[in-house]
């Protein structure tokens, strides 16, 4: 047996009908040439005889009054009741018709009683296209680690004909990190309680930031947790129900605004963002006279640390304060990201760490209490941005066009934003509740701003 990490445990704890704390990715694929119509149905079948289940998908998550959740080894693993085919009727075989089909596959929780995972194949896509959506619980992986499993199960070259599940591919360096992992927190915890003089220092003098922020005596040092904008319908109470979707800007044009404008791929894409959601608000009778703030994951890495393991923290980042020149909204953003990034850099990783863990405890108590109606949220939304691989990836000779993200939703926060790059794309991928409106129409805003931002900086 495997006693549950500290941080694999809170994904549990947190876990509830209304808000499943599972990760999922979505491939889209096309048959190979002169492939059968029968080629997704012959790949399920093929899928169901690797029965060879390897670590960590044939554990079961173990619960006992007299010691820690652990994880223990399941007697048996039915790839019946994890492997899944469906078919798409041929009025209903868009895109937009898959992303609905996806939204209900991802609102259920897992099974506990069983390993936490699952593989869906769809069928009947337009243009003899077929898609796979894999679905595993937050304390297996993260959603970079799922993007290298699936990465590991596909090949480079379209004359690969072998077939690699995710469950059957033997994963015992994985383990050692994860192993790793496990005693770094344990060894982290050990630190914070037995006085770490760095963490406290380090703790301290973020302290001194956000309060001199929040006496308006500096500027975008930090944006301040629980001071968003005021209640928008991006915010409240997570509730059960989903809806997905998607939209791409090709990595070409992104490059072209950043090299004539000197930005980062964070600047270009928070600054679409930024002008998408503004519009999509007003749409909704909300007219933002503050910038919008949005959670986001930072790496926390020093140059040359290259130690296993998570290295990141959660923190708030105002965007641009409203206006309707994209330009000087792209300023904006990259003037706020700048000074996050020196804010960061000039204390140690343990202290934001102990942050991100401090207000994600304070909002995950709010939505706990059925408060996050009531309390402000951390944030207006999560943005993270997820490199993939760079090259196209097929398999058994499917070219995957699209691979795309579908994540969990953070407390308080209706919409959940993932970056993706892949083969030369970049793919905005929102995952929302149903009770947020027009979702596709968030999504269409996003290519409307990015071409208003390549209008603006064309004389540049």
């Amino acid at each position: 047996m495997r006693e549950l990490s500290l941080l694999d445990l809170g994904f549990f704890i947190a876990e509830t009908e209304a808000s499943p704390k599972h990760v999922a990715g979505l491939s889209i694929l096309k048959r190979p040439p002169k492939a059968k119509a029968s080629f997704a149905k012959q790949l399920f079948k093929e899928f169901l005889s690797f029965k060879d289940v390897k670590p960590p998908f044939n554990r079961v998550i173990h619960f006992s009054l007299t010691a820690l959740p652990q994880w223990r080894d399941a007697k048996s693993v039915d790839l019946a009741k994890h492997v899944f085919f469906h078919e798409l009727p041929r009025e209903h075989d868009d895109r937009q018709a898959l992303f609905d089909f996806i939204a209900k596959l991802h609102e259920p929780m897992l099974d506990r009683s069983r390993p936490l995972w699952e593989l869906h194949v769809i069928d009947g896509l337009a243009g003899g296209r077929f898609a796979l959506y894999h679905k595993m619980h937050h304390a297996y992986a993260d959603g970079v680690t799922m993007t290298q499993w699936m990465a590991q199960s596909l090949s480079d070259s379209a004359a690969d004909a072998e077939l690699r599940p995710l469950w059957s591919i033997s994963r015992s360096a994985y383990a050692a990190r994860r192993d790793k992992r496990n005693a770094d927190l344990l060894q982290s915890a050990w630190t914070q309680m037995s006085g770490g003089g760095r963490r406290a220092l380090g703790v301290g003098r973020l302290a001194t930031m956000l309060a001199l922020e929040g006496m308006k005596l500096t500027k975008n040092a930090i944006a301040l947790p629980f001071v968003s904008t005021a209640r928008t319908p991006l915010t409240g109470q997570v509730s059960s129900g989903r809806q997905f979707t998607s939209t791409t800007i090709s990595m070409k044009r992104i490059d072209d605004i950043r090299k004539r404008t000197r930005s980062t791929l964070n600047h270009v894409a928070l600054t679409c963002l930024d002008g998408a959601l503004h519009r999509y608000l007003v749409d909704l009778g909300v007219q933002l006279r503050q910038p919008i703030m949005i959670q986001m994951p930072v790496n926390l890495r020093r140059e040359g640390d290259k130690a296993a393991g998570n290295k990141i923290g959660i923190i708030q980042v105002a965007l641009s304060s409203p206006t309707d020149d994209p330009y000087v909204r792209l300023r904006n953003i990259g003037f706020s990201l700048r000074n996050v990034r020196t804010m960061i850099d000039s204390v140690v990783p343990a202290a934001i760490e102990s942050y991100t863990v401090i207000t994600s405890l304070v909002a995950q108590i709010a939505e706990t209490l059925q408060l996050s109606n009531v309390l402000p949220p951390m944030g207006n939304t999560l943005v993270s941005n997820v490199p993939g691989p760079k090259k196209p990836l097929y398999l058994k000779g499917a070219p995957m066009e699209e691979m795309l993200p579908v994540s969990t939703l953070p407390p308080s926060n209706l919409l959940n934003i993932t970056l993706f790059s892949y083969a030369g794309n970049l793919f905005f991928c929102l995952i929302a509740t149903e009770d947020l409106p027009e979702l596709p129409l968030l999504a269409g805003y996003v290519e409307t701003a990015f071409g208003e931002l390549e209008d603006a900086v064309r004389g540049v």
